[in-house]
């Protein structure tokens, strides 16, 4: 099967999709509640590079790091219910939602500490729907120069897969191509003590077992 420059295997995303908040111990090491529904943001396709790529940013950011299983939605989807949500899943890929941490607190809305420009890593391939299962749980991991930060399971997750393409689905359709980015789990930078972001030079490994590895570097420009 063709594999696009997005490491995607259909038609380039018209939407992306994200959820926060969706593992039990990155929302602790945030201080928050758990949601009592998915705590969504988007982003535009332009935010996608694909594994292998340099992640480009100024100096002067506080940029972190967000391994995430991504679902690639397959069928058509409107005011879906879980059991045709679940049906409509066309494949799953690793993804890292880079995050501008500075930018994000600048407002209650977090859209523009998420949205920059050739940020968000996905591939290296979309794997079939039965290829793994997210419900059982896969490992979720991140690693900086070979040092392990994140290290999650997707059976933890507060809203599964079909849980996020249903409630998506209810107030925006979803086409084939389009992509929904599920959360990551605790271990992010911001959390640490001290803060620790990424610094120019960075490898930044995102790992799906079943799925593959992306394996990207930051580069920071003056």
């Amino acid at each position: 099967m063709p594999v696009d420059v997005r490491g995607l295997p259909f038609a380039p995303p018209g939407k992306v999709i994200c959820c926060g908040l969706n593992y039990g111990d990155h929302i602790d090491e945030t201080g928050r509640e758990r949601p009592s529904h998915p705590t969504l943001f988007a982003k535009y396709a332009d935010t996608l590079l694909p594994d292998g790529a340099d992640i480009v940013l100024p100096a002067g950011l506080e940029v972190d790091y967000e391994a995430e299983l991504a679902v690639v939605v397959g069928t058509e989807l409107r005011g879906a219910t879980r059991e045709e949500a679940g049906a409509a899943i066309g494949g799953y890929t690793v993804a890292n939602d880079i995050s501008v941490r500075d930018w994000q607190r600048r407002t209650l809305q977090w859209f523009q500490g998420k949205a920059w420009d050739a940020t968000t890593p996905i591939g290296p391939v979309v794997v079939a729907p039965d290829a793994i299962d997210p419900k059982a749980g896969v490992d979720v991991l991140c690693r900086v120069n070979g040092d392990e930060r994140q290290r999650g399971d997707t059976s933890t997750l507060v809203f599964d897969c079909a849980d996020l393409l249903a409630y998506v689905s209810t107030f925006t359709v979803l086409r084939p191509g389009d992509v929904v980015l599920t959360g990551t789990p605790g271990g992010v930078g911001m959390a640490m003590t001290p803060p620790t972001y990424l610094r120019d030079g960075d490898v930044v490994e995102t790992e799906i077992p079943g799925i593959g590895t992306l394996t990207n570097t930051i580069r920071i420009t003056d």
